[in-house]
């Protein structure tokens, strides 16, 4: 059979695993891609190479060796500059070449934002050295909250509430740096009443919108999210608005997962991914079509029919809690039987091969369908529980 497209899929986590799912669907090749052998996506895929993102020679050589029909990011930290020399030759980069590279690092994204579209956004500075994050610091005022600007699933995000904890802060982000650029971005606290993502699809035919997904953090990185996020038709028309008016003004054609801050009716820009975003696992469960679904329907030019939620929905992480290499995944048929009649539960296992401190091994997902997201993310956290992490079989 030929396939309907060649996809070069750069990044192997657990978002490229469903989305090469969804893509090979729809009659799709893929060939995953990642530093390290066996991968997650790497493991449902037709072809797999495994070299550093960061490595331009050898992406290039993938490129040149695969001759894909789309290639596709699923990491921040990638030679961009490569991705744009072989989009000035004709190959298609998802969404862009340019939507890469001002993605890769959130000050780029930050100035289309505030300076080209003036979108509203917390105040902010960069510092490339400990002393100028403490002068950064120093002018934006505590407490603030201090990310790398290249980093994914908020690696080294941290907030600072006194002085005494800049040089902590400074040492985590540089830990969770991806990349080759020591630089972060100190920004003031916002007190927002809530934080979501807007799944955000850029089609030939136009924009769609997923209804919002709610969020929680720990140590920078999304614990649980839910769907739909009630919010006021003021705060939501303002998100879709900047949402629509950012992916535009990056161009090309997938899904974007565009994060805000809310404040009652207030609407302020966060951050954007032009990928599928990690909040948005919850639409494994949640809507006809996941984010996966959208994203490559949206790369390949095939049509999407009207998004539909089934109910409320929640999903829920399942954490390691040390390093290792020798270890399997217990409880699932715990976390698979609902507590109640009307609940629906899921759980999808990741394949990693290793474990370290809070990473991700899967998640828990659960839909009630005339219930309320409260509910629906109190089964996804106790099935997520019931997923156990047993060391040395």
């Amino acid at each position: 059979m030929t396939p309907t497209a060649k996809i070069l899929l750069l990044g192997s986590g657990e978002l490229g695993r469903e989305f090469t799912i969804s893509a090979k669907r729809l009659g799709a090749h893929v060939i995953a891609c990642d530093s390290y052998a066996g991968a997650p996506a790497m493991q449902v895929a037709d072809e797999d190479e495994v070299f550093s993102m960061l490595d331009g020679a050898a992406l290039g050589a993938a490129i040149e060796k695969h001759k894909p029909d789309f290639i596709v990011p699923e990491v921040e930290a990638i030679r961009t500059e490569v991705l744009k020399d072989f989009e000035e030759r004709g190959f298609n980069v998802v969404p862009s070449a340019r939507a890469t590279q001002m993605t890769m690092n959130r000050d780029r994204i930050r100035e289309v934002a505030a300076a080209e579209l003036g979108l509203p956004t917390s105040k902010y500075l960069y510092a490339e050295t400990l002393a100028g994050m403490q002068a950064a610091v120093a002018k934006i005022g505590l407490p603030c909250v201090v990310k790398p600007v290249m980093s994914s699933s908020g690696k080294g995000q941290s907030t600072v509430r006194a002085t005494s904890e800049i040089t902590k802060a400074w040492d985590y982000a540089v830990a969770g740096m991806r990349g080759d650029r020591v630089c972060v971005i100190v920004e003031a606290f916002v007190a927002f009443d809530y934080e979501i993502t807007l799944l955000t699809v850029r089609t030939r035919s136009g924009v769609i919108f997923c209804d919002p997904v709610g969020h929680r953090q720990e140590r920078g990185d999304y614990q649980e999210s839910w769907q739909p996020t009630a919010m006021s038709a003021t705060a939501l028309s303002a998100a879709q608005d900047m949402a629509r008016k950012v992916v535009d003004n990056l161009g090309g054609y997938g899904l974007f997962g565009v994060e805000f801050f809310i404040k009652g009716d207030a609407v302020i820009f966060s951050e954007l991914s032009p990928r599928p975003h990690d909040t948005g696992m919850v639409t494994l469960i949640s809507q006809n079509l996941s984010e996966f679904d959208l994203h490559a329907r949206a790369i390949l030019d095939l049509p999407i029919p009207r998004i539909t939620q089934h109910g409320a929905a929640a999903s829920a992480v399942i954490l390691a809690d040390r390093q290792a290499d020798d270890f399997r995944m217990t409880g699932l048929k715990e976390a698979l039987t609902p507590d109640a009649p009307g609940i629906e539960v899921d759980v999808r296992i990741f394949g990693k091969p290793t474990t370290r401190p809070y990473r991700r091994m899967g998640v828990a997902l659960a839909l009630i369908r005339n219930g309320d997201t409260d509910a629906a993310r109190k089964a996804a956290r106790a099935a997520a529980a019931r997923v156990k992490i047993d060391y040395g079989r």
